[in-house]
C-alpha cells in the first residue's frame, strides 16, 4: 500500500478538517454547525431519535429506564452490536454482507459440537470457530476479487449454504446446551465488572482522551495548524468522566456493567482507532469513497477489500458465539431470524452510510443501542414482534432518507 495520505472524511472521525479546527467552545460549536449545514450531520440525528425513543418508552412504562433494565439492554444488545461492527467495514467500502446471521449460527454450532460433543477446551473451540468464519471471509474475497461476483450475491449464497450447514452441524438434536458452569456462559450471562473498577476504568477513559487530544493537538501546532484549545480538551475530558461515572453509578444500583459489554466497546474503540488514525483506515475510506481514485492513489484496493471481508465474518462468528453462551445454547434458530437484518439496520441506523465511505465504528453502538431499545421497550409494553419489526423499519427508512438529503446537501456544498 502507498503512504499516500488519504484522509477519512470529517463526519466519519468526528474531527474537524485541517483548516478548521476548533480552538474553543465558540469555535467547535461554530465547526459543528458549519459541517451540519454542509450536510455531514454525524451522530446528531441517532442521538436526537434515541432521546425520543427513551422518552417515549419511560412515559408509556416507567420500568424502561430503571438500572435493572439499562443493566439487562447493555447485555442484550452486545451479540447482534458485534456483528454489526463487523458491518459496519463492509459498508465503509461500499459492499454488503447478507450471511452475517447465517454465519453467526453456525459458528456458534461448530462451537458447542467441539465443547459439548467433542469435549475441547472452549476457548479452543471458539478459536476453531473464528478461524472458520476467517477462512470464509478470505473465500468472499477472492471470488470477488478474482472473478467480479458482487458482493450482493456471493453473500447471499452464503446466507443459504451456511443455513444449511447450521442444521448439519447440529445434526438430529437441533440443539446443544452450554454448560451453565462453563467460561462462555458466565461470561455472557453473570460476570460483572466490580464497581470499583468500573470507575478506575472511567477514568482511564477520560485520561486517554485527554491525552490522544493533547497528543494530536501538539502535532497540529508544530505543523503549523490551528487546535484544539488547553481548556476545551480539559471540558471534554471532565465532560466524559462525569457521564461515563454516573452511568456506572446508575448501573450499580442493580448488577452494574457487564464484562461482556465491556469487552464490545473495546472493540469499538479498537475499530475507531483503526479507521480514523492508521494509514489502512484512510484507505478503506478512500475505498468506499472513490474505488478509482484511491486505485490510481496506490492503494492495494484488493487487500482493503480482502481485510473487510474478513473482519465482517469474524465478527459475525463472535457475535454469534456469544449470542449461544448468552443463551446457554446453540440451536437452529442462533443468528435466524432477523439477526441478519438487525446488524445491518444497526450500522445504517447508527449512521454508516450505505453509498459507502462514510461512517465509523460507534454506528454499530449507537444502532444496535436504538433497536435494542425499540425491541425491549415493545417487550415490557407486551407488545408482540409484529409492532417491533414495523417500528424498526420505520426507523431504519428514515435513517436512509436522512443519509440520502444529506449525501446531496454534502455534493452541493462541494463536500461530496
Amino acid at each position: 500500500m502507498s503512504d499516500v495520505d488519504v484522509r477519512p472524511p470529517a463526519a466519519a472521525t468526528g474531527t474537524a478538517g485541517a483548516a478548521d479546527e476548533p480552538s474553543g467552545v465558540r469555535g467547535a460549536f461554530s465547526a459543528l454547525t458549519a459541517r451540519m449545514r454542509g450536510g455531514d450531520l454525524g451522530v446528531a440525528p441517532v442521538v436526537a431519535g434515541l432521546i425520543v425513543i427513551w422518552t417515549v418508552m419511560q412515559i408509556l412504562n416507567p420500568v424502561f429506564l430503571s438500572s435493572d433494565n439499562l443493566s439487562n439492554l447493555t447485555m442484550e444488545m452486545v451479540p447482534v452490536g458485534v456483528i454489526s461492527l463487523g458491518v459496519v467495514f463492509m459498508l465503509l467500502v461500499g459492499q454488503i454482507d447478507l450471511s452475517v446471521g447465517s454465519l453467526s449460527g453456525v459458528s456458534a454450532a461448530v462451537t458447542a459440537v467441539l465443547f459439548v460433543d467433542q469435549g475441547f477446551n472452549p476457548w479452543l473451540a471458539v478459536l476453531a470457530a473464528v478461524a472458520l468464519a476467517c477462512l470464509i471471509g478470505w473465500v468472499y474475497a477472492q471470488v470477488f476479487n478474482r472473478f467480479g461476483v458482487p458482493s450482493f450475491v456471493i453473500t447471499l449464497a452464503g446466507l443459504l449454504g451456511f443455513l444449511g450447514l447450521q442444521l448439519h452441524v447440529l445434526g438430529a438434536k437441533g440443539a446443544i446446551n452450554l454448560p451453565f458452569d462453563s467460561k462462555l456462559v458466565t461470561f455472557a450471562q453473570l460476570d460483572f465488572v466490580p464497581p470499583w473498577l468500573a470507575y478506575t476504568l472511567v477514568v482511564i477513559a477520560a485520561a486517554a482522551l485527554y491525552g490522544t487530544g493533547q497528543a494530536r493537538a501538539s502535532a497540529r501546532r508544530k505543523a503549523g495548524l490551528t487546535a484544539t484549545s488547553q481548556r476545551m480538551l480539559v471540558l471534554r475530558s471532565v465532560a466524559v468522566l462525569a457521564g461515563l461515572a454516573l452511568a456506572v453509578w446508575y448501573l450499580n444500583r442493580d448488577r452494574g456493567v457487564g464484562w461482556m459489554f465491556v469487552f464490545f466497546l473495546a472493540l469499538v474503540l479498537v475499530a475507531n482507532y483503526v479507521l480514523t488514525r492508521t494509514k489502512y483506515g484512510k484507505a478503506v475510506y478512500a475505498v468506499g469513497g472513490n474505488v478509482e481514485a484511491a486505485r490510481r492513489a496506490g492503494i492495494n484496493v484488493r487487500t482493503i477489500y480482502t481485510s473487510a471481508f474478513v473482519i465482517c465474518t469474524t465478527l459475525a462468528a463472535i457475535g454469534g458465539i456469544l449470542a449461544a453462551a448468552r443463551l446457554a445454547a446453540a440451536n437452529q434458530s442462533t443468528g435466524a431470524g432477523d439477526v441478519n437484518l438487525n446488524a445491518i439496520a444497526a450500522a445504517v441506523i447508527g449512521g454508516t452510510s450505505l453509498f459507502g465511505g462514510r461512517g465509523g465504528a460507534w454506528a454499530s453502538l449507537l444502532g444496535i443501542l436504538v433497536i435494542q431499545s425499540i425491541s425491549n421497550g415493545l417487550t415490557l409494553l407486551n407488545l408482540d414482534s409484529s409492532y417491533r419489526f414495523m417500528v424498526t423499519g420505520v426507523v431504519l427508512m428514515l435513517a436512509v432518507a436522512l443519509d440520502s438529503v444529506a449525501r446531496r446537501s454534502r455534493a452541493s456544498a462541494g463536500r461530496a
